[in-house]
């Protein structure tokens, strides 16, 4: 591996480090090198707060030593006011001469103008540097970006006869202990999780982080006729809930109905999730739900696990074309995890 490829893959290690935290910023990286050696690094920790690159510079001791420093960085430089400054600013404040970038920023805020800003600064810039790894760990932003929909996760478990639920629409539980609490992880990391309304209704399900530690994320739930029991723990106000259906707004303390039109539910769904801000959604079920969104080719990934389990009749779990990245063993379950190489 080429020196630049080791320092920035050092930067995506540490933006990886603000997963579950960022969003809707993407997530950055940032390591300064001087002389072949590492004099500061910092990732983006929290939304809202310090940009990597503000932290890396802020962790170099000898502030001299950034005149003739190399600045590696996972995402071009932002170069507009936000919450933030311009990072773009600061490093030319710095007269840092040489800074190395992963992936240009898709954001039109952006798009070229901070690199921009420090080729007129007579900074040398190099772009490109492992841009595919870089594309990979903000695929959720890049998504959002070009596809104007948040990047949609499947999920589900099957039995090892094919089943998601029963014929009375019971599913506890398919999968073992240990890989309901990798769910609980990945809710953590992304921003919605999304359930039709009969599993809704069937399951009654909580969708919030209990078995790690880590934000909940936005729940969604279709209910287009308004039937659902407000009992259910969806509705009980501790976590921001979605409801989209057809026939009514209104906003309470922590749910809010969003009407839309039935033609074309779920491409309307998506783009005001994406209005939103929110840039990654895990789809739960129900079967239903999730064939539906199949069907559109309107997914990015697919996490499926598949039990020992046997049901012998019941809920056909969905069938799903893409490319099959890995598999891995999930104590005495598998987990197989799917691409969809022509998403919509």
């Amino acid at each position: 591996m080429e020196e630049t490829e080791k320092y920035m893959q050092r930067a995506i290690v540490l933006a990886e480090l603000g997963r579950g935290n960022v969003s809707p910023n993407p997530m950055v990286g940032c390591v300064i090198v001087h002389e072949g050696k590492i004099i500061g690094e910092g990732f983006h920790r929290q939304f809202g707060e310090a940009h990597a690159e503000v932290n890396a510079i802020n962790n170099v001791k000898n502030k001299a030593l950034l005149k003739n420093a190399d600045l590696y960085v996972s995402l071009e430089p932002c170069s507009h006011f936000g919450k933030t400054p311009p990072c773009a600013d600061l490093i030319v404040s710095h007269k840092i001469p040489r800074v190395f970038i992963c992936n240009t920023d898709p954001n039109p805020l952006v798009a070229g103008r901070g690199i921009k800003k420090l080729k007129n600064a007579g900074i040398e810039v190099t772009a490109g540097i492992l841009e595919n790894r870089g594309k990979a760990l903000n695929k959720s932003f890049f998504t959002s970006i070009v596809k104007k929909r948040p990047y949609i996760i499947l999920k589900w478990a099957e039995t090892g006869d094919g089943f998601v639920a029963r014929d009375n629409f019971d599913s506890k539980w398919i999968s073992n202990t240990y890989s309901r609490k990798l769910v609980h992880k990945w809710r953590a990391e992304e921003d919605a999780i999304f359930v039709g309304t009969n599993t809704a209704h069937y399951d009654n399900p909580s969708l919030n982080v209990r078995d790690w530690t880590g934000k909940n994320p936005v729940r969604i739930v279709i209910d287009k006729s308004l039937k659902l029991d407000k009992g259910l723990n969806l509705f009980d106000n501790q976590q921001k809930t979605l409801c989209y259906n057809l026939l009514k707004n209104e906003v309470f303390k922590n749910l809010e109905y969003i009407q839309l039109k039935n033609e074309d539910f779920l491409h309307h769904l998506l783009s005001d999730l994406n209005f939103q801000g929110l840039q990654s959604v895990i789809i739960e079920g129900g079967s239903h739900t999730l064939k539906s969104f199949i069907e559109k080719s309107l997914w990015d990934e697919a996490r499926i696990f598949k039990s020992k389990t046997q049901f012998g009749t019941g809920i056909q779990a969905p069938q799903i074309q893409g490319y099959l990245e890995k598999t891995e063993k999930s104590r005495d379950d598998l987990l197989f995890f799917y691409k969809n190489l022509d998403p919509a």
